[in-house]
This record gives structure tokens, sequence and C-alpha cells, in this order.
């Protein structure tokens, strides 16, 4: 069983919205749910793999700026904040803050309401500590 989690956190890497797909479906499937759920923010900070024009032009019409880097199989380079991507360090210290976590890390639940409920549970801890 294996289980891709995509997360939308804050500025201080405090986790706000998570969803899960299955492992081995891509990152643009996750990134469809992405826009819907996001809340009133000012720029938002994307993996390679979420680099597509549709989710570019939905943050655009929502107000947000994109800061996602393009893949190398692109062939005209989006120009992206460096500076500001740099900041993608937090999502990273988040997710391994969630690894801290056992029961998340290897994946005990086969339900994945329960494991949703087992990361949601450390996401609320995660947040006030």
């Amino acid at each position: 069983m294996n289980t891709k989690l995509h997360a939308i956190c804050d500025s201080q890497g405090r986790p706000l919205t998570f969803f899960a797909t299955a492992g081995q479906v891509s990152d643009y499937i996750g990134a469809r749910a992405l826009p819907s759920s996001l809340p009133n923010v000012d720029w938002l900070l994307g993996d390679h793999g979420h680099d597509a024009d549709w989710l570019r032009d939905a943050l655009k019409d929502k107000g947000i700026e994109p800061c996602i880097p393009s893949r190398k199989s692109r062939s005209n380079p989006v120009k992206y904040d460096k500076r500001r991507c740099k900041r993608r360090n937090r999502i990273e210290i988040m997710f391994g803050r969630l690894k801290d976590w056992r029961r998340v890390a290897t994946r005990y639940d086969r339900c994945p309401k329960v494991f949703l409920s087992a990361i949601a549970l450390a996401a609320t801890v995660m947040f006030w500590l």
C-alpha cells in the first residue's frame, strides 16, 4: 500500500490542510484539489511536480503569485523568485516532524481514513508546539 500525502502549510511551517492520493498518482492530480482549499495568501511555494500552466493560471485567478520552479523538460522555463523559493525548507521540516510520529512514518493503518486521522492528530499537536 502506497500513499502520497499533499499538504498546505503556513509561512511558519505549521500544517493547515492535508489530503492523500494513491502513491502512483501524479502530483498534478493532487494539485487539482489545491486551489479550492487555499486560504487568502499572497504567494504559494510549490515543488517541480506542481509545474503546470493550468495551476499557475488558477492561482493567478485567485490573486496568488505562484513560486514554482520549472521542470527540466519544459521548453520555455518560467521565471520564479529563487530567494523566496529557498523558504521551501519549512515544508520539508514540517514533513520531517510528521515522520517523527512512528504511526505516520511507517503507515501502520490500512484504512485511509484512519491514516489521515493519525496525521490530523499529529498535525494538531505540531501546530500548538
